[in-house]
């Protein structure tokens, strides 16, 4: 064995490893970059009968309403979540949900069930959540089936 080999093989481990590290500085700074993604409902929502999920890839957000408290819960983390009740003339009105037990459950009071837990009342809702200066947007109707 030559001493080129030999060198090769003594500095082969150190360039592996600082390749990963630098990898993870890498995935890190390009996850925190902004970026707007919309999420879509999974089929029919209901929020008031606890059945409405909405997705974008692998993260999803579970939103429904029990007894005035409307919840989400997601698949990761986030950082902050706005919902936005939106009525017949587009005037939105926003509720920011606080973080219960986890950055995963968020809940606040709203009034949806007093405009929606009849069946068949649709209405518009919006949502916004944050995960490390990304924002996940949707714009859906929830409607009650029961």
């Amino acid at each position: 064995m030559n001493r080129h080999t030999k060198l090769a093989f003594m500095v082969a481990p150190f360039l592996a490893i600082l390749g990963f590290i630098g990898a993870d500085f890498y995935k890190e700074n390009e996850a925190q970059q902004s970026k707007v993604v919309q999420l879509s409902p999974e089929g029919h929502c209901d929020v008031i009968n606890q059945n409405c999920i909405l997705a974008s890839g692998e993260f999803k957000i579970n939103v429904s309403d029990k007894a005035g408290v409307t919840e989400i819960n997601s698949t990761f983390p986030l950082d902050s979540a706005t919902l936005f009740l939106v009525d017949q003339s587009d005037k939105m009105t926003p509720y920011p949900l606080g973080m219960q037990k986890s950055p995963y459950y968020w809940q606040s009071p709203t009034h949806l069930r007093n405009v929606a837990s009849n069946k068949g009342d649709s209405y518009k809702l919006r949502l916004i959540a944050k995960i490390k200066g990304g924002q996940y947007i949707s714009e859906f109707y929830t409607q009650t089936v029961k």
